[in-house]
C-alpha cells in the first residue's frame, strides 16, 4: 500500500476542507491530491531517481512527498544547514535527482551531477498545470522505499536510512484515527523538512484530516503569534523551541492560547525546568513526551498527559521521576533493554535500547540493522523502571564505564540542575588513569547569578547520587552546543572537556 493512499482518503473524504496553511496561502484536500498527481507527471517524465528537497517547510514539500510516492520514487529530504562541501556530497549520492529548492547553489556546488532542478515556486506551479498525457495513470503499488533520510553524521559520513511504505503505514494506521479531526483542527509544523518528525507530522495530520499550518522557520513570537492567528490546536516542538516560547512568554509577549489543546515534544531531552513551567503557564494544554528514531519511523513510546499531571502533582518520588522519563512503549511495538552481553536486563538497570515493531526499519541504503529476530538497536543507552516507563540515559557511546560500572550522564545532569544557580549542565566521560573514565561536567551558569562553587556542586551530587558519580573536572561555559533538534552535541563538549 502506498502512503499517498492516505492523501486519496482524505481528499475523498473532505475534498472542500483546508488541509494546508502556508505563508497566507490556503490548499484544501482536493488541491492537494491534484497538486501531488501532477508533481507525479514532472518526477515521471524527468527520470529521476530520487526527489530531493533543499528548502524550509511549505507546499512543496508536500507535494513532493506524496509526487515522489504515487511515481515510485524515494524522498529525500536534505539539511539545507549543512556546509557546501558535505551537501555537494549528499547530492552526489543521490544522482540523479529532481531537486527543488535552492537552485542557485545546487548549480554551484553539484554541477555535472546530473540533476534536474526547480524552484520552490516552479515546482509548485507545474505541480498545478500538469496533467496525464493520456488515459489513466498507474500509480505505484508502493512496495519499495517511500523516503530515504540520511542521518546526521555526527561522527561518521551520514548514512542512508530507507524507510518503506509498509514502515510508515505501520505506524499511521497503528497510531492515528481516519478523519478523527474536526474541521477547526490545526495542526501547527515547524520542525525541518529533512527530519522524520516533520514527515510524520505531515502524514498524521493528513490522515485524520486535520488542518496544517506551516511556519518554515521558528522564532517564538512568530509561533505565538501563528497560534492566536489560525487558532491551532495541536503543536510539535524541540525543547529548544520550549525554552524560547516560555522565555518569551516570561517576558510578557502577548500569548493568546485558549485553542492550544495539544503539545508534543521530543527530539533531545526537555529540560525538567522548562516543562514544569510549561505545565504551570498552560495548564489546560495536554502535553505530550514523543520519543522516537528515523529508523523507527517517528514515535516508539509516549508520555501522555495524564502522566505529566500525575508526576507533576505527586509527592511519591517515583511518579514524580516519571517527568523526566520517555513514558511507555507503543501497543505497536515491544521495546527490550540489552546489556553489552546481549542479555534483557532487569528493571533499573542500564543497556542499550532495542525496539521491534512493523514501523521499525532499521535499515540503510544495502544494508540491514536488524537481527535475526528482527530487533533494531537504537544506540540509545536508557533503562525501564518496575512499571514499564522508559529513561533515556544518552546514546550508547556516551555511557560513563568508571572502574566497570556504568553511569548514565543524564542522571548526573537531573542533580546538577536542580542547583538554583545553574542554566544547563552536560556529564561526559573524561579518561582516567586509575579509572578508565571519570566524569567531566560542562554548567552553563543562569543569568543574573553567580557562578556555583565548585565543591558545592560536587556535595550536591555526592547526596544526591554516589561518590563515584561525583565529577573529577568541572568546567564553566557561556552555552552548551546543540543542533537544530535541541539534541546535545555531547561529543563537542567533551572536547572542552578534555583539552
Amino acid at each position: 500500500m502506498n502512503i499517498a493512499l492516505l492523501l486519496e482518503m482524505a481528499a475523498d473524504a473532505a475534498p472542500d476542507r483546508v488541509a494546508l496553511v502556508c505563508e497566507g496561502k490556503r490548499w484544501t484536500y482536493s488541491d492537494l491530491l491534484a497538486a501531488a498527481r501532477g508533481a507525479f507527471e514532472i518526477i515521471h517524465e524527468s527520470g529521476a531517481e530520487y526527489v530531493a528537497l533543499l528548502d524550509e517547510s511549505s507546499e512543496a514539500s508536500l507535494i513532493a512527498l506524496f509526487g515522489a510516492a504515487l511515481a515510485g520514487v524515494p524522498y529525500c529530504p536534505l539539511n539545507y544547514r549543512l556546509p557546501d562541501t558535505d551537501l555537494a556530497a549528499l547530492l552526489e549520492r543521490i544522482s540523479p535527482a529532481l531537486v527543488i529548492g535552492d537552485e542557485e547553489r545546487v548549480e554551484r556546488i553539484a554541477a555535472g551531477q546530473g540533476h534536474m532542478v526547480y524552484s520552490r515556486e516552479l515546482f509548485t506551479l507545474k505541480a498545478q498545470e500538469s496533467w496525464p498525457a493520456s488515459g489513466e495513470r498507474e500509480y505505484d503499488p508502493g512496495e519499495g522505499i517511500a523516503v530515504q533520510l540520511f542521518t546526521s553524521g555526527t561522527t561518521a559520513a551520514p548514512k542512508a536510512a530507507i524507510l518503506r511504505h509498509s514502515n510508515l503505514l505501520g505506524y499511521i494506521l497503528g497510531t492515528v484515527e481516519f478523519a478523527s479531526a474536526d474541521e477547526a483542527d490545526a495542526a501547527l509544523v515547524v520542525v525541518p523538512p529533512y527530519h522524520i518528525a516533520g514527515i510524520s507530522a505531515l502524514l498524521s495530520s493528513t490522515y485524520a484530516n486535520r488542518r496544517i499550518v506551516m511556519l518554515p522557520a521558528f522564532e517564538p513570537e512568530a509561533w505565538l503569534e501563528l497560534v492566536k492567528e489560525e487558532k491551532i490546536t495541536n503543536a510539535f516542538v524541540v525543547p529548544t523551541m520550549m525554552a524560547r516560547i516560555i522565555e518569551k512568554m516570561e517576558k510578557g509577549v502577548s500569548a493568546e492560547l485558549s485553542s492550544l489543546r495539544s503539545i508534543a515534544y521530543g527530539g533531545g531531552k526537555m529540560p525538567l525546568e522548562i516543562i514544569q513551567k510549561a505545565l504551570s503557564m498552560l495548564p489546560d494544554t495536554n502535553f505530550t513526551n514523543s520519543y522516537g528514531l528515523t529508523e523507527t519511523s517517528s514515535t516508539i513510546a509516549l508520555l501522555g498527559p495524564e502522566e505529566h499531571r500525575a508526576a507533576i502533582s505527586s509527592d511519591d518520588p517515583k511518579v514524580r521521576a516519571r517527568l523526566t522519563s520517555l513514558g511507555l512503549p507503543l501497543p505497536t511495538v515491544e521495546i527490550e533493554i540489552r546489556g553489552e552481553d546481549g542479555v534483557v536486563q532487569p528493571a533499573g538497570e542500564l543497556g542499550e535500547i532495542y525496539v521491534r515493531g512493523e514501523q521499525v526499519s532499521g535499515e540503510y541504503k544495502g544494508k540491514s540493522a536488524l537481527d535475526a529476530e528482527g530487533w533494531f538497536p537504537t544506540r540509545d543507552a536508557g533503562y525501564m523502571d518496575e512499571d514499564g516507563y522508559l529513561f533515556l540515559s544518552g546514546r550508547a557511546d556516551d555511557v560513563i564505564v568508571r572502574g566497570g560500572e556504568n553511569m548514565s550522564p543524564g542522571e548526573i545532569e537531573d542533580v546538577v540542575l536542580t542547583h538554583p544557580d545553574v542554566a544547563d549542565a552536560c556529564a561526559t566521560a573524561i579518561p582516567s588513569v586509575e579509572w578508565g573514565d571519570a566524569v567531566g561536567l560542562a554548567i552553563v551558569t543562569r543569568k543574573g547569578c553567580d557562578q556555583p562553587c565548585e565543591d558545592e556542586v560536587r556535595k550536591l551530587v555526592r547526596e544526591r547520587l554516589r561518590s563515584s558519580r561525583v565529577p573529577e573536572k568541572i568546567v564553566f561555559v557561556d552555552a552548551l552546543p546543540y543542533n537544530e533538534m535541541g539534541k546535545l552535541l555531547r561529543r563537542m563538549v567533551k572536547d572542552v572537556l578534555v583539552d
